[in-house]
């Protein structure tokens, strides 16, 4: 049997890949942040990784989406977090940004008031008191001036150990209007 057909089951044979649970859904209309808390183990270590979308409809004064975390229920807003970030433009441009001491963590820079962008996140270490808390995330949407469409690539970490027990989306300035959603991923 080939190695693959053998890793995914395919003679035969179940694969266990896991289980995505969704935790919550939050349907945002022009508020400043939306917050994720701790509630029945939502961040305990049963979760391997934690993953969010976000379909934002609109993104009103903000050329970017950030997140922040709480930790044992403080929100960490000081200039402690690393981040590094690459974007993609169709006019042809690319930028690479890093910061080592950001007041939180860059999900997706669009420089165009009022536009749409979506992304997924993938969250890890959430909860586990003895290893970094860390992100990765993908968007798309327009950049401004030239309205052209970009993608962006980036990783943020908290570089220091802590329990992580909630998570905040924020824009830079306004508000954001749009669905938020945050799963588990858990082995079977």
């Amino acid at each position: 049997m080939p190695i693959g057909q053998a890793k995914f089951g395919l003679l035969g044979g179940v694969a266990d890949l896991g289980k995505l649970e969704l935790i919550h859904t939050e349907n945002a209309s022009a508020v400043s942040y939306v917050d994720f808390l701790e509630s029945a183990g939502t961040f305990d270590t049963s979760y391997n990784v934690h993953f969010m979308t976000l379909n934002i409809t609109d993104l009103s004064s903000s050329a970017y989406l950030g997140t922040r975390f709480y930790e044992s229920g403080v929100l960490e807003s000081a200039s402690v977090y690393q981040e590094a970030y690459f974007t993609i433009n169709s006019a042809g441009s690319t930028s690479e940004i890093k910061s080592t001491a950001r007041d939180r963590i860059i999900i997706t820079q669009s420089n165009q008031s009022g536009t749409a962008p979506n992304l997924y996140i993938y969250f890890y270490n959430l909860g586990d008191s003895a290893k970094y808390s860390f992100v990765t995330s993908h968007s798309n949407g327009e950049k401004f001036p030239d309205s052209s469409y970009n993608t962006y690539f980036g990783s943020g970490v908290l570089p220091q150990t802590s329990t992580v027990d909630g998570i905040r989306i924020l824009p830079q300035s306004g508000n954001i209007t749009g669905t938020i959603s945050l799963y588990g991923i858990a082995e079977s």
